[in-house]
């Protein structure tokens, strides 16, 4: 039976002992580490946080552990399933939400899935994930979404997947011209089944070589109960795509956190203005706090026709951050391509088709030598040595 190793974030000398003796007991047996061992970087598997008292200060600790220790799976544990308190407390970063105590089916069901992802993370993805966030409605996050999705598949002759997680709203399946039987949430209700073959099951394959994952048309789902589903889809995805792109729309929610956990690339979407400039500077801080270098982060600049309502270099600036690429405006090329269902890239030569071309070679070969490089091997930023004190 496999063994898990984890450690407990508690105040509380009477919780840590009783809920010690539950974990160790398990069906999925646990065994739990002491401050020193922490302190000298023993990889773990769980970490548990007692949110029973101070439930801001759980959810502080919860964001800095995704930090710390971005691999480990993190329970959240309360004195009652109070429906805002489980949405922050998958905001902030848990994976996993029980009460105290723990019903005994539900403790030995998130130990179960602790340990598919720590299987799942040993089995490294080989893809490398982008995923692009509007800074407000109306950005073209899914424009830019798709017609990157389908120039990196087309130049790079890889294995490339979009994938829809907004629910009901998405459109990515409309702007590719396709229609898909499936969705997103037959992938995330179906993980245990995700190999290969079911997957050509559930995705669209469109002309240009590119995978789709459409959107669900439900409202409500993924939601917040799914965070941690679409965070396993995305590491089997990761296994079976050279590059998987997702279009989490202009909304930071648990979905669209755990779509962010699993980037490479955090590509945010702008349009040269002040409303956008100013929901960009705070988009920043957000995946600043989720524990993501500069090196990982993208300004995409959407838009840009001169006159721009603000220069660029005021917009950089403003951001402490440089555009990594802008797009210039082109309403009458884009519409036509959106009700034709053809992309830029397959609809002839503009100069915005040029921009997304020039943007995927960005992507496939950043270093401009001319070699695609194999995609790389996630890895985790930081290692565990403030866990023990965190309270």
């Amino acid at each position: 039976m496999a063994q898990l190793v984890g450690f407990i974030v508690s105040q509380d000398v009477a919780f840590t002992g009783h809920l010690g003796s539950i974990l160790r007991a398990s069906a999925i047996p646990v065994s739990l580490l002491d401050d020193r061992s922490v302190r000298d970087g023993t990889p773990l598997d769980l970490i548990v946080v007692d949110a029973r008292g101070d439930a801001a200060a759980a959810m502080a600790i919860i964001e800095r552990l995704r930090l710390d220790a971005p691999a480990a799976t993190v329970f959240a544990v309360a004195a009652t399933a109070d429906s805002e308190l489980i949405l922050q407390a998958m905001r902030a970063g848990a994976n996993e939400f029980l009460t105290w105590p723990p019903a005994d089916e539900a403790l030995q069901a998130a130990l179960r899935r602790t340990v598919t992802r720590r299987d799942g993370a040993q089995n490294a993805p080989k893809g490398k994930a982008l995923v692009f966030v509007g800074a407000k409605g109306g950005s073209g996050t899914t424009t830019i979404a798709v017609n990157a999705a389908v120039d990196i598949a087309r130049l790079s002759k890889r294995s490339t997947v979009v994938v829809d997680l907004k629910p009901s709203l998405g459109e990515v399946s409309l702007f590719l011209g396709v229609r898909s039987q499936y969705s997103v949430v037959d992938a995330i209700d179906n993980l245990h089944r995700l190999d290969k073959v079911f997957l050509r099951t559930i995705v669209v394959k469109h002309k240009s070589g590119l995978d789709i994952l459409a959107a669900s048309d439900q409202f409500d789902r993924p939601g917040p109960a799914d965070s941690t589903a679409v965070e396993e889809l995305l590491g089997h995805l990761g296994r079976q795509y050279d590059y998987v792109l997702v279009d989490v729309g202009n909304q930071i929610n648990s979905v669209s956190l755990a779509a962010l956990y699993m980037a490479d690339l955090m590509c945010l979407v702008a349009t040269p203005d002040v409303p956008s400039v100013r929901n960009t500077q705070r988009l920043l801080d957000r995946v600043r706090q989720l524990g993501a270098r500069g090196d990982r982060t993208r300004i995409l600049l959407n838009r840009t026709s001169e006159p721009l309502p603000i220069p660029l270099a005021q917009i950089e600036s403003a951001l402490s951050q440089p555009i990594h690429h802008s797009f210039p405006s082109d309403y009458k090329t884009v519409s036509t391509a959106l009700n034709s269902g053809v992309p830029l890239a397959l609809a002839g030569t503009s100069g915005l088709s040029v921009q997304f071309d020039s943007f995927a070679k960005k992507i496939i070969d950043p270093a401009g030598s001319g070699v695609a490089p194999a995609p790389a091997v996630k890895r985790g930023p930081l290692g565990l040595g403030r866990i023990a004190s965190l309270w």
